[in-house]
């Protein structure tokens, strides 16, 4: 398994006075690492001699909170040129590089602790630091590094040597028990675990001399394991949880003994070192007390500086170490006063390791699954979470009466109350005491969570027959302490108030019968509390509270009061912060699905205030949180829902978020959305322009065909003159045959020339320009659209301006008229209610000029166009009446002098030949030529 390497500093590219590179060889709370000379040139270069060669695992480094480097790379090598400098360092091979943060979000208080995973052997490491981070503190641009540390295994126990082959992995199962194998770590898969005791983290912030107790305790615990003692591995492992915070305390001490120094406050650091030997002696004197301590293992900090290439090892084995106390009773404390302690003393030449002939195999200690893995945590407070988490069993120990809010019972005293505390607090002291109190308003966390966890013991010990008076009493002063402990920054202190919290809804009520007044003044009182910690920065405690809140709601005693779906509804305001924002929508997101809004506080009123507000709201998340809100109440209360939302028209689409709430409700209904209309209608007006060009193509055939049958026609009317002329001339008569060629097809062909399909006015002057001139200008079928200047039938005019026209997504289609009304005008013409009712096309044609109806029928639209009595609005009437009346004189008097024609008499030409409409409102091809 990979463990801590010692090394030596053997050189580096220079220091400021005071901050040398050896300072590095040590960890400790005090240690002030190496600092780079004042305006120094880079790239700076530290080089480091493990005690050995080593495989390389991981690399931990403790940045300086400003002097920070942007770049540091690694190099490694097996030996060093006989005269090394960093110009001469051609042997390192480069193993890479990190970046470290600038530090500037942490306002420079913060120091980053930067793993790096490694896969390396040598002995020798280059660390090189590129150009500092420029900030208003770093005045002489230095770079710094607090600590480092490497972990990794020697060459020749290294992961790729130690992996066991197939025949040893059958002569271990043969040759071993399984009770053997089941502690073997090496079989597990578990090889590559570090240790938490080898973490940097553990060294910089724990007091030397109680990190090697942890350290000696560690191992007796693994052996105990080894040799399955589990009660006395139980009682070590207690006791090492124990001493972590032991160690944090003492490191604190030893930091603000050395401020004081520095501060020439002799008197201050007077009492910090008394302070410390005496609440060193007090846990001495109990672990001996438990038989956990033997005297020979204690050294002083001094001892556990490291010397030249003798680091002490991490993992030594045969040396046993004191834990912190697990507590016992006065009596059978007094029992062990003239016991002798099991530990035997530990060998002091451990201190320099020797390379193991064996590989060494040891049960990794277990860590909390709630937690990160333990080579994975970025900063040291993740260790203190862990202490807690293994401090404190799943469940309640028996209350000692020794203990009371004295952090974990063997450490001292909390800070005594201020004035303004005693009067804030006086009710809680009143009724638990003013130690449990101060512990709960103590500085330290763990004073503050253990006063949690005894209020929590007192409450569940209280016996039944308690008056109900004493009973609201202990309530309110524990919910009193509760509240301050749900604001609480620390993640145990916090999980600790909630523990109480629920305990006493969920039993201390129901079990003592206090009924709902209780129940509510404890959700009413820590309802806020809880709902600002929803909003808090750390993921963690945000989603702890929203978890706990909900599960809260879902109580059978909680659930009736109707409070907190109450308090979830509120609008939320549009400076509201995000994070809090966006946890309340979610837990209203949530107890809506599980609550319904039948009898539980939701109403779709409410719900509807508390999320149209929320669309309104500054962050795009909570918009999008309220949209998922409203779709799901869409689900089941359609049209309530939409009362609560503005009308659907082009400008509120313009809205991204209404256009989703929109196309949301179309999928829920199984309508086509907005876009899929849109596509549809695409799809028609290429269709309808395909057809359109299909029937003009057809159109034009039969026109190139009754030309050539004209012209023919036309050569055997040439081919009949000569020849009748040629009678004349001879006093003969003509061919029969020759008059019967004049047939009447020959007669239609030619009525059909400069003829207008649309209006059935003829005239020599429509050739192919003329016909245009007449579309554009004077045909009483047509008209030209005022918006994209296109010449259109008047029968389907609507449709060109709602499907074909250039402007069309500026119409909108009137239901009672069915004309198109511009979008801007549609909204008042249809409150109007004023436009005359169209009615149904089997019925009556309706005229989008005078906005009458008339007789059904093609020929229909004719008669109002163009007769006598037709549409008063078409200006075109009556310049088409009066050349109609001079064209059928022509017509008639053409008829009666020609042969063949006789047919056509008395009739309109468009009744023997009717124009090609398609009844639908397309544009005239031939018009692209405008005069």
């Amino acid at each position: 398994m990979p463990h801590k390497v010692g090394f030596i500093v053997i050189s580096s590219s220079g220091h400021e006075d005071g901050y040398s590179a050896k300072e590095l060889m040590v960890h400790a709370p005090t240690v002030s690492g190496w600092r780079s000379a004042r305006f120094c040139s880079y790239p700076q270069d530290i080089v480091i001699q493990l005690v050995e060669r080593c495989h390389i695992r991981k690399l931990q480094l403790l940045a300086h909170q400003y002097m920070i480097s942007a770049k540091i790379e690694f190099y490694i090598s097996d030996s060093l040129p006989e005269y090394f400098s960093s110009s001469n360092s051609d042997r390192f091979r480069r193993l890479g590089y990190i970046s470290l943060s600038d530090n500037e979000k942490t306002g420079f208080k913060a120091r980053e602790l930067k793993s790096v995973h490694v896969d390396a052997i040598g002995q020798y490491l280059k660390l090189t630091f590129h150009k500092n981070h420029v900030n208003r503190y770093n005045l002489y641009n230095q770079v710094a590094l607090v600590a480092v540390n490497v972990l990794g295994d020697p060459v020749h126990t290294s992961e790729m040597e130690n992996t066991p082959t197939r025949e040893q992995l059958i002569e271990h199962y043969l040759n071993n028990s399984n009770n053997d194998s089941s502690v073997d770590a090496t079989y597990m898969g578990k090889t590559n675990l570090i240790s938490p005791l080898d973490d940097l983290a553990f060294d910089m912030y724990q007091d030397p001399e109680v990190a090697h107790i942890i350290r000696a305790l560690d191992e007796k615990k693994q052996e105990a394991v080894r040799m399955e003692r589990y009660d006395l591995a139980k009682k070590l492992k207690q006791a090492i949880a124990d001493l972590q915070k032991v160690g944090e305390r003492l490191g604190r001490y030893e930091v603000e003994k050395r401020c004081a120094v520095e501060k020439e406050d002799y008197d201050l650091a007077k009492q910090k070192k008394h302070q410390m030997d005496e609440y060193r002696m007090k846990v001495y004197q109990q672990l001996k007390l438990h038989n956990l301590l033997d005297t020979a293992v204690i050294r002083r900090a001094s001892d556990f500086l490291p010397e030249p290439l003798s680091y002490p090892s991490p993992q030594p084995q045969g040396s046993e170490q004191p834990t912190p106390v697990q507590y016992k009773p006065e009596k059978e404390i007094e029992q062990h006063t003239e016991s002798k302690p099991e530990t035997a003393p530990s060998n002091p030449s451990s201190k320099t390791p020797t390379p193991p002939t064996t590989p060494v195999k040891k049960v990794v200690p277990k860590i909390n699954v709630n937690s990160l893995p333990y080579d994975e945590r970025p900063l040291p407070a993740l260790q203190k979470q862990i202490g807690e988490q293994q401090s404190f069993p799943s469940e309640p120990s028996p209350p000692d009466s020794d203990r009371t809010a004295q952090g974990t019972g063997i450490t001292g005293e909390p800070e005594p109350l201020t004035e303004k505390v005693l009067r804030e607090a006086s009710f809680p002291i009143d009724v638990y005491g003013e130690g449990l109190v101060a512990g709960a308003y103590s500085k330290t966390w763990s004073y503050r969570e253990d006063a949690l966890l005894a209020v929590y013991r007192k409450l569940m010990d209280v016996p039944m027959g308690t008056s109900k008076e004493d009973l609201k009493t202990m309530m309110r002063a524990a919910i009193f302490l509760v509240r301050r402990g749900l604001l609480d920054k620390v993640s145990s202190v916090f999980q600790a108030s909630l523990k109480v919290l629920k305990m006493i809804i969920t039993q201390y009520i129901p079990k003592h019968k206090l009924g709902k007044v209780e129940t509510s003044h404890c959700v009413e009182s820590t309802l806020p509390h809880l709902l600002a910690k929803t909003g808090d920065s750390t993921t963690r405690l945000r989603v702890v509270s929203i978890n706990f809140i909900q599960e809260m709601a879902l109580f059978k005693e909680v659930k009736v009061l109707q409070v907190i779906p109450t308090e979830l509804v509120k609008p939320l305001k549009t400076t509201m912060p995000a994070r809090l924002a966006l946890s309340q929508m979610e837990l209203l997101e949530r107890l809506l699905k599980d609550l319904g809004t039948d009898n539980s506080g939701f109403t779709v009123d409410n719900v509807m205030q508390c999320t149209t507000g929320a669309l309104e709201h500054s962050a795009s998340e909570v918009r999008e949180s309220a949209v998922r809100l409203i779709l799901s109440m869409y689900h089941k209360h359609k049209s309530t829902v939409l009362t609560y939302l503005p009308s659907e028209d082009a400008n509120i689409r313009k809205n991204i978020l209404y256009k989703t709430l929109f196309d949301g409700f179309a999928k829920i209904d199984g309508r086509p959305t907005e876009a899929q209309t849109k596509l549809q209608r695409k799809t028609a007006t290429r269709e309808a322009e395909k057809k359109k060009k299909e029937e003009i193509l057809a159109l034009q055939e039969q026109l190139a065909a009754l030309k050539e049958i004209q012209a023919e026609v036309q050569s055997g009317k040439d081919k009949e003159r000569d020849m009748l002329i040629a009678g004349k001339a001879g006093g003969k008569k003509a061919p029969s045959a020759i008059a019967d060629s004049g047939d009447d097809h020959s007669s239609v062909v030619n009525y059909l020339d400069n003829l207008c399909i649309f209006c059935g006015e003829r005239d020599d002057s429509f050739t192919e320009e003329g016909l245009d001139l007449h579309y554009w200008k004077h045909c009483p079928m047509l008209k030209r659209c005022e918006h994209c200047r296109q010449v259109v039938e008047i029968s389907s005019l609507t449709d060109h301006l709602l499907t074909e026209c250039d402007k069309k997504d500026s119409f909108g289609k009137c239901q009672r008229c069915t004309e198109a009304i511009p979008k801007e005008e549609l909204i008042e013409h249809i409150r109007a209610k004023t436009c005359n009712p169209a009615k149904s096309e089997k019925v009556a044609n309706y005229c989008p000029l005078c906005h009458e109806n008339f007789s059904p029928g093609e020929e229909a639209w004719k008669s109002h166009l163009m007769g006598r009595d037709g549409c008063k609005m078409n200006p075109r009437r009556i310049q088409a009446l009066q050349r109609t009346q001079s064209i059928q004189g022509k017509t008639n008097s053409l008829a009666v002098t020609k042969p063949g024609v006789s047919g056509v008499k008395g009739r309109s030409p468009s009744s023997k030949i009717p124009a090609p409409r398609t009844g639908v409102g397309k544009t005239i091809n031939r018009t692209s030529a405008k005069p």
